[in-house]
Formats: C-alpha cells, sequence, structure tokens
C-alpha cells in the first residue's frame, strides 16, 4: 500500500487543478491530467493502453513510434488508424529524418484522429539514431527545426517534441537545443534528463531539466526516473515543470500513471495491486494480445507477463515456466495454479 500524500510537495494549486491548454493552429487541446504515459516501442500498444486507461482515464496516452516512411510504404498503418476505437486522448509519436514524409505522416494521423502529434528525437537505439531519427537529430539541429516546421505547419493539432538533454556529456547545451524547437513551433516539450550517450544509465539530471523549463515559455514536461508517486512529487519540485511523463517504470505497472497523478491531486493513491490482481491482468492481458495476434500474442505477452508477475512467493518460478509455456493455454493454466496456490 503506498500511502497518500494529502498536500503535494511544492506543486501550485494551478499544476493540480488547472487543465494545460495547447493551442495547436486551430484546434486547441486540453491537458486535465499532468502525467503522460510514454511512448514505448513494442509496449504500448492498444491493449497495454487500455490497461492504463483503467487507472488513468484522463492521461494523454501514445502510440508505439510511428516511422514516417514506413507508414508512408503501406507499414504500421494499424497504430494509427486504431485510434478511433479507443477513449481519451491518444497522441501519435513520429520519427524520421525526411520533413516531408514527417508531415504527410502528421495530416494521416490527425485525419485518423490523434490528439495531438509528438516528434520523437530522442530514441537513443542505434539504428535508429544512425539513420538520422530519433536522438540522430539532436546532432543536426538545423534539420530537427525543418522536421518541427514542417509538420506544425501540415496540421492544425498541436505538435510537441520529446528529446533528450544532448548527444553526449561534453557537447550538450539543453538548453539552447530546447529554444531551437520552440522557435521551430513546438507546442511542449518532454526532455529526459540523460544524454544519448547515456541511454538509460546513471540518475536523470533534473537540474538540467529545471534549467530549460525556466529557459522556455512553452510547457515543459520531465521524464526520467520518475517510478514511484513520491519520486514524482520530488521530480516536480526539482524542476518546476509543468507535468511528468512515465516511461519505463509502468511496464509491468500499468496503475503507476494514475497512482501518480492521484498524487500531484493530492488525492488517496490509489494500492498497488497485489499478487492474485497481478495474476489476474497477466492472464487478460495475454488473452487479449492471442486475441488480437494469435499464437504470436503469447511471444508478446511473455514479457508483459514477466514485468507483472513479480513481488510475490513463488514469482520467480512463475515467470520462468511463463517464458517457457509452449501454448497460450499453458500460460493460462500456470497463472491459474500459480493464482490457486497463493
Amino acid at each position: 500500500m503506498i500511502a497518500s500524500h494529502a498536500t503535494p510537495l511544492g506543486l501550485s494549486a494551478s499544476l493540480r487543478r488547472d487543465p494545460l491548454v495547447l493551442d495547436g493552429r486551430g484546434t486547441p487541446r486540453q491537458l486535465r491530467c499532468r502525467v503522460l504515459q510514454s511512448p514505448l516501442a513494442g509496449v504500448s500498444d492498444r491493449i497495454f493502453r487500455s490497461l492504463v486507461r483503467r487507472w488513468a482515464p484522463d492521461a494523454l496516452l501514445f502510440t508505439e513510434m510511428v516511422n514516417a516512411t514506413s507508414l508512408e510504404l503501406g507499414h504500421g498503418v494499424q497504430k494509427v488508424e486504431e485510434l478511433g476505437s479507443e477513449s481519451g486522448p491518444i497522441g501519435v509519436q513520429l520519427f524520421d529524418h525526411r520533413p516531408a514524409a514527417m508531415a504527410d505522416a502528421a495530416r494521416r494521423a490527425e485525419a485518423a484522429g490523434a490528439f495531438l502529434i509528438d516528434i520523437n528525437m530522442g530514441c537513443p537505439v542505434k539504428k535508429i539514431a544512425r539513420k538520422g531519427g530519433g536522438s540522430g537529430l539532436i546532432r543536426d539541429p538545423h534539420l530537427a527545426a525543418r522536421i518541427v516546421e514542417a509538420v506544425a505547419a501540415a496540421v492544425a493539432i498541436p505538435v510537441t517534441v520529446k528529446t533528450r538533454l544532448g548527444w553526449c556529456g561534453s557537447d550538450a547545451d539543453p538548453v539552447s537545443w530546447c529554444r531551437q524547437l520552440q522557435d521551430a513551433g513546438a507546442q511542449l516539450l518532454t526532455l529526459h534528463g540523460r544524454t544519448r550517450e547515456q541511454g538509460f544509465r546513471g540518475r536523470a539530471d533534473w537540474g538540467a531539466i529545471a534549467a530549460v523549463k525556466r529557459a522556455l515559455t512553452i510547457p515543459v514536461v520531465a521524464n526520467g526516473d520518475v517510478n514511484t508517486p513520491e519520486g514524482a512529487l520530488h521530480c516536480l519540485a526539482a524542476t518546476g515543470c509543468d507535468g511528468l511523463m512515465v516511461g519505463r517504470g509502468s511496464m509491468g505497472a500499468p496503475w503507476l500513471v494514475g497512482q501518480i497523478d492521484a498524487a500531484l491531486s493530492g488525492q488517496p493513491i490509489p494500492p498497488t495491486p497485489g499478487a492474485a490482481e497481478r495474476i489476474a491482468l497477466a492472464a487478460e492481458q495475454l488473452q487479449a494480445l492471442v486475441a488480437a495476434k494469435g499464437d504470436h500474442g503469447l511471444l508478446i505477452a511473455r514479457k508483459h507477463m514477466g514485468w507483472t508477475c513479480t513481488g510475490f512467493p513463488g514469482a520467480p518460478q512463475l515467470r520462468h515456466d511463463l517464458m517457457r509455456a509452449p501454448t497460450p493455454a499453458e500460460a493460462l493454466a500456470l497463472l491459474e495454479r500459480a493464482r490457486q496456490s497463493l
């Protein structure tokens, strides 16, 4: 059980109550929840989002990253087209190094019902950065600005950017970098407190995020090491940011966004699910993935079950067995036996 925070430390009343308004270019959007769920490649699919939504009905969620060139070729279309079947605000995050392709993909996403367009300029994966996408754009700020300008001109909904402090520690100048993105037309910036070189190693530099927040006039959302409601409160107090984005901390914990939102709002924090609830959640997610993907759904579900089934007696052996279950039926039987043994 997580203790409730009746009075969030260092948070203004406006941050707790007022929606965050993004004007767009004719289609304004309001963020009623100041906690965002990060796009997570191979994780934040429609089924995962539906679980996060259970605890955080108003939070801005995102599709997995969508490559603009691939979308142009007909790949990844489902990630965009399935938006219409979901409730609550869902943004589409795009990545590429071609301004025209990014603009075209943004128009498609807007037509499909995207709440806003987010441009990924922070993904540290080598195969993406090497081609000039994701964090690779940090090394080409002129191209990065052209992409923001092209996307902002292509759609009426708001355009935002997710990025990092810099390419590496020796040349990082996050204030200048983020100002360029703001000047190019970004209406909100999510800043991960590490460089591309760091990846996910070390601690996020909340002080550097605070410096960017002080320098910019657009809203800034802090990202990095936001893994608990208590940590979230400390992050906001340290950075002065307008909101938070939860990333890897929600893998296996779709309740985390809702818990942090409650902490920021001064409301009772929903309890962390216990063993029986975790097992039931893992079974539900497995069944949904198999219904959507066939037997391939089991392969996708394995990592989710591994993240979710933790923190209770017998969990290590259960995870071991689940990773080796050859069929969905056998995986469900393992989960049921684990539930009965509690």
